[in-house]
Order: structure tokens, then sequence, then C-alpha cells
């Protein structure tokens, strides 16, 4: 039994394949060189979410255990702060386009209510913007100020 790299072809000696001990050239990309081609329109990007919820008043203690549940759960979960009637969630989605980041995260609530143990308050705002977008807020100033520390904390 022959073993083969996945997504390559054992060689049988047809057409095509190498004399033994002969050696395949090799190509390289010099520094610095980008794609010329289209950027392929379905390759993922990161966004960042940032999630608005509230509600009746609960228990803080049940706030907290609730969001920390949701961020062991939920992948790119970066930080929640969280009172007794609403919270935000920021973190980041991988997704294609905008469309599919905001459909992920105007999901993420209502799939992780159960599981999660959420209180059941609605989605009440959402913010989608791109890595470079997040980036250039940063460096401009006017944005969210950087996700640290990392985890969930009170307003």
């Amino acid at each position: 039994m022959r073993r083969v790299r996945p997504g390559t072809q054992a060689s049988r000696g047809g057409a095509g394949s190498r004399a033994a001990g002969e050696e395949r050239a090799l190509t390289s990309v010099a520094a610095g060189d980008r794609f010329q081609g289209e950027e392929p329109c379905d390759t993922p990007r990161l966004w960042h979410v940032t999630l608005s919820v509230s509600g009746k008043e609960a228990p803080l203690p049940e706030v907290r255990r609730a969001l920390e549940q949701l961020a062991h759960d939920h992948p790119f979960f970066l930080t929640s702060r969280y009172a007794v009637d609403h919270a935000e969630i920021r973190y980041w989605e991988e997704a294609r386009d905008l469309h599919d980041a905001a459909a992920v995260a105007l999901r993420l609530w209502g799939e992780h209510r159960q599981t999660a143990g959420l209180p059941p308050w609605e989605i009440v705002g959402l913010e989608v913007i791109d890595r470079a977008t997040y980036h250039q807020r940063i460096a401009e100033g006017y944005g969210p100020p950087p996700a640290s520390p990392v985890g969930v904390h009170p307003f």
C-alpha cells in the first residue's frame, strides 16, 4: 500500500511522472509580490461585532455566570460588560461578508439563551465593522477602546 498526501495522486510511472532521483523544480515568490488576479470573494474575513441586549432586571450573579458560559461556548469571544438590565458583548466573527457576520450576531443571543442560561432580553443594538475600520478607529482615537482586560465585567 502506498501512502499519498491528501489532494495528490500516486504516480504509477505514467505520463508526467519523474524518473527515479529526478528533482522537481520549485518556484518561489519574491518578497512583496502580490496576487495579480481578483481576490476571491468568498474568503472569510474578521468582523468586530458589538451586540447590545436589554430587558427586565436579573440578578447580577446569574447574568455574570450566563455571560461566562456564553464566552466558553462561543469562539472569538472578546469581552462583555453587564448590569442587572442590559449587557454589551464584543467579539470577533469570521465570515464571508458583513451580511453573514450580522446574521450570526443576530442569532447569537437566542441560540445560546437556553444552553448558557442567558436572561430573556432582546437585542437592542448591533454594530458590525471590518477589521481595518476597527483598527482605524482605534488609531484615530474615536473608536471603542481595545477590549482589555478580556472577559466578563460589570459596567
